[in-house]
């Protein structure tokens, strides 16, 4: 039997070591009164460069090499009863088909498939079409009448109208192997084992440049991230393609219900408990990425504001139950979407600059790039080796543009504005998405227009060079985000391979 892992690349702690202390030499120079221009934008900037620190080291910290984990072998004779809950909330009823008969021939005798149709209350039109493909199959349907909680809702309605050991989720669209169950349920065998968490893996990932890039992030963090967690018992459930203790989500509660990211928070509660988890990088299961920007933002945006809410109403930090090493892997986790913020600094430092000719700081480029330099090429190859060689210029062009849904994110939760729960599409919306990319376009202009007045007010001298190359380095970075959502840069393979793969999921 041969599985698909996700890619992965052990780092040194010798080159750990290194990366901390060019951490330290660069943030040498930013405690060094004689930089300081103008205090308050100086100030603004040492918070962000802080934020920087502290990630790489959070990062550093998941990445440092641990003693080998050893995977619980295959185990025939120990066979717990097993729910599995395919949620569905409106999704086309051939894809939830295509799921649902995977899970039936799941290799793993004791188990039960419910469908966990949310059509009707979420107003779909199909939820009777799902009911009736149940019957063909000859697999439970649960369809809710009474709304509340969304997709934990769900969860947890069917966790009153069914009795298993453990369950099994999955997406609609997540459509499992056959080794699926045959490869995590020997972890329970450990009577503390609250979870096992396997990878999401997007089929459709050569679609488009969206797909492209939401698989290159989720690549990331189910590569080295995720590994990284582990060795701290800090993995977390991410929604799907999960097998849960029900004794475990029971003594929490069930799945929460008050925070979009009801899966990142019920994994803090359960390890809280005393539970452990596991993380198998294993591709046991495989789904669809978000095919267009709406699909993608929606998505991201609901991350987003799940996590920060954990951040600002759960924090990690102050959990009683935890170890330091849960405690700094959920605060990492959280704390990624406040990315945002530290990117609109960034952003407005060198339009300051052009249109007001303030700056931050009073020294010669060179002299800042002598310890800044060093810094950010250890951290990118650091990351890059980490990740198995597969971080794309894509990749960082989609997380940096994201920097304003992170800000409504952000703005959201501290003005506690009520956000309800969304299902991202499985099918690609049609339309133009240029209104998700007016932040951008507007800050394109006004480099334009900043780079005009400096020049007509200095010519070109360093100053002005600096602060001109630094924003169109941002400009460069939002350019495909901004040409995807003009639908100028589809980025459609004609790959008939992978059309294939879809068809066969």
């Amino acid at each position: 039997m041969h599985l698909e892992t996700i890619s992965y690349h052990r780092v040194s702690r010798l080159l750990i070591l290194v990366d901390v202390l060019v951490a330290i030499f660069y943030f040498s120079w930013w405690v060094t009164p004689a930089h300081i221009s103008n205090l308050w934008l100086y100030t603004l900037l040492f918070i962000g460069e802080i934020y920087h620190v502290i990630m790489a080291l959070t990062f550093w910290f998941t990445v440092w090499p641990a003693n080998k984990i050893t995977v619980i072998v295959i185990d025939k004779i120990y066979q717990p009863s097993v729910a599995v809950f395919i949620t569905v909330a409106g999704e086309p009823v051939e894809v939830v088909e295509k799921t649902a008969q995977a899970a039936k021939e799941m290799d793993y005798r004791n188990k039960e498939i419910y469908i966990l149709n949310d059509g009707y209350v979420a107003k779909k039109d199909n939820w009777q079409q799902i009911e009736a493909m149940a019957k063909k199959l000859g697999i439970h349907c649960i369809t809710r009448k009474v709304a509340g909680g969304a997709k934990a809702g769900n969860i947890n309605n069917a966790l009153r109208e069914t009795k298993s050991d453990l369950v099994a989720i999955f997406d609609a669209d997540m459509v499992p192997e056959p080794e699926f169950l045959v490869r995590t349920v020997p972890f329970f065998k450990d009577q503390m084992m609250g979870f096992v968490q396997t990878p999401q893996f997007y089929v459709n990932s050569g679609e488009n440049l969206v797909t492209a890039a939401a698989w290159d992030q989720q690549k990331l963090f189910f590569g080295p991230i995720m590994r990284g967690k582990e060795k701290s018992n800090a993995s977390f459930i991410c929604g799907t393609n999960v097998v849960i203790r029900r004794k475990a989500l029971e003594k929490v509660g069930g799945m929460e219900e008050r925070n979009i990211a009801e899966d990142f928070l019920t994994s803090l509660y359960i390890h809280q408990a005393g539970w452990r988890s596991r993380y198998l990088p294993e591709v046991l299961a495989k789904g669809l990425a978000p095919q267009d920007l709406l699909s993608y933002h929606k998505q991201q945006f609901r991350w987003a504001r799940g996590s920060l809410e954990v951040l600002f109403n759960q924090n990690p930090f102050f959990k009683k139950g935890l170890t330091l090493g849960q405690k700094v892997q959920y605060l990492a986790s959280a704390l990624y979407y406040f990315n945002g913020f530290v990117i609109l600094i960034d952003l407005l430092m060198p339009l300051l600059y052009l249109f007001f000719a303030v700056q931050p700081v009073g020294v010669s480029t060179t002299s800042f790039a002598v310890y800044f330099l060093p810094f950010i090429f250890i951290n990118l190859y650091t990351l890059n080796l980490a990740a198995g060689a597969d971080i794309s210029f894509k990749t960082f062009s989609f997380s940096y543009s994201s920097w304003y849904l992170q800000l409504m994110a952000i703005f959201s939760v501290l003005m506690r504005r009520t956000v309800s729960f969304s299902v991202t599409p499985k099918q690609a919306q049609s339309g133009n998405y240029l209104k998700l990319s007016f932040p951008h376009i507007i800050y394109i202009i006004l480099v334009a227009a900043g780079s005009v007045l400096a020049i007509h007010r200095e010519e070109i001298n360093p100053s002005v060079a600096t602060n001109m190359a630094w924003a169109l380095f941002n400009v460069a970075m939002f350019m495909p985000y901004v040409l995807v959502a003009a639908n100028l840069l589809p980025f459609h393979k004609a790959n008939k391979m992978a059309v294939a793969t879809q068809a066969n999921v």
